[in-house]
């Protein structure tokens, strides 16, 4: 498939062409430099194809953080990160996702393993997000990969009695379930206030595609109107059953890439299948906020 579009890159109007590279999501995006200002139909291009193919991979791309943000705000507005750095201060609009310790070397023990587990950014959120955007600076030579998890898949292919089961369930969501379910630093009581417990239907309706997607991870705690231990067994059975291979796709980083991937519909995890201790794994992250699930 190829697209089309305005791009102010001194050439006039510049193609892109989208080439599918997995077997249940996943594109790439050729022909954009990201650094530069493009209009809006490239923009609602760019969205088309998210909502195609759900990751979105911008290769060779040189971004300053500025460019990052800028690139980012044009599909909506920034969001913001609860999470701290290991001297206390929140992050600022990019996010850097490493492994790296307080000194900056490697470590196998980074400041926190929740990337390491299934999840969908800013579920704990009112208005979670709609896209996380990242920037490959430094990538070990091996592993270090991106898993993601199709979740209109994995709720298409659930049997019919287990969707009747979850029609009209809600989740609760919050930051405190997060860092427990990832054996993290408990939340402080200032994180708490900051993100108290959501609520979201656990079977939400995709807003750009009409598809109902499961909306489950590792952010969740129970299952509203639910004994609690009941409700959990139910999310780890959706979550066991939604991370199947079959709904898999998992990404190899390059430096240099920028990938873009859809919250709405899919779970994603980092890989720690490298030498952390001896490679840097790093990458600018930045979060367009999305809408209320439904």
């Amino acid at each position: 498939m190829s697209v089309t579009g305005a791009i102010d890159g001194g050439a006039g109007t510049v193609p892109f062409i989208v080439t599918p590279v997995g077997r249940v999501m996943g594109a790439e995006i050729s022909g954009v430099d990201l650094s530069k200002p493009f209009d809006d139909a490239v923009r609602d291009a760019i969205l088309d194809a998210l909502n195609a193919h759900q990751v979105l991979i911008f290769p060779d791309q040189d971004l300053s953080k500025e460019a990052q943000v800028a690139f980012t705000m044009r599909f909506g507005e920034m969001e913001q990160h609860v999470a701290r750095n290991y001297d206390g201060k929140t992050f600022g609009d990019v996010h850097l996702v490493s492994n790296l310790d307080p000194e900056g070397n490697p470590t196998k023990t980074p400041r926190s393993s929740g990337n390491f587990f299934w999840h969908t950014d800013k579920s704990y959120h009112e208005i979670p997000s709609l896209s996380t955007i990242l920037h490959a600076i430094t990538i070990p030579p091996q592993g270090g990969g991106t898993q993601f998890a199709n979740m209109q898949l994995a709720y298409e292919a659930l049997p019919e009695e287990m969707k009747e089961k979850i029609a009209g369930l809600r989740a609760v969501h919050s930051w405190e379930a997060s860092r427990n379910n990832t054996f993290n630093r408990p939340a402080t009581e200032e994180q708490k206030k900051e993100r108290p417990p959501v609520v979201h239907p656990m079977v939400r309706t995709h807003p750009g595609t009409g598809r109902k997607t499961l909306y489950v991870g590792t952010h969740t705690s129970h299952v509203e109107g639910m004994p609690v231990g009941e409700g959990r067994a139910l999310l780890y059975q959706l979550l066991d059953f939604a991370t199947h291979p079959r709904f898999q796709y998992t990404h190899y980083w390059k430096e240099g890439q920028v990938v873009m991937w859809d919250n709405r519909c899919l779970l994603h995890r980092a890989a720690a299948d490298f030498e952390m201790d001896k490679y840097t794994r790093l990458l600018h992250r930045t979060v367009v906020r999305g809408t209320k699930p439904y």
